[in-house]
C-alpha cells in the first residue's frame, strides 16, 4: 500500500471509531433510551467475550500433545486473576504471561 492509502485507510477507522462511539448520544439526545438497548448493553459485552474465547479456542489442538493443556491454564489463570483482582488488565498480561510460560516450559 502507497503511504496515501495508508492515510486514508487510517483516517477511515478513525472516523468510523469516532461515529459508532457518539452515535447513540446524537440519536437519542433528548430521548428516552429504549428498553431494548439497555437490553442490549446488559448481554452484549459478555457475548462478544464469549464469541472471543470460541474465536481463541477453536482451532485448539486436543488429539495431539499438549492436548490443549497451555490453552486451559490460559484460561484459567485469566479467570483466577479477574475474579481476584477484578482488573482486565492484571488478567490480560498475567495470563498471557502464564500461558507462554506454560507453552515454552512443556512443549
Amino acid at each position: 500500500m502507497t503511504d496515501l492509502q495508508v492515510g486514508i485507510m487510517v483516517a477511515v477507522a478513525a472516523l468510523a471509531t469516532i461515529l459508532t462511539r457518539y452515535l447513540a448520544f446524537w440519536v437519542f439526545a433528548g430521548r428516552e433510551v429504549p428498553p431494548f438497548v439497555h437490553y442490549l448493553g446488559k448481554v452484549l459485552p459478555a457475548s462478544v467475550m464469549a464469541m472471543l474465547v470460541i474465536f481463541c479456542l477453536r482451532d485448539t489442538p486436543i488429539a495431539t500433545t499438549p492436548h490443549g493443556i497451555p490453552e486451559l491454564v490460559g484460561v484459567a489463570a485469566t479467570l483466577a486473576l479477574w475474579y481476584w483482582r477484578k482488573s482486565v488488565l492484571l488478567a490480560t498480561v498475567g495470563a498471557t504471561a502464564i500461558y507462554v510460560l506454560v507453552l515454552h516450559l512443556f512443549v
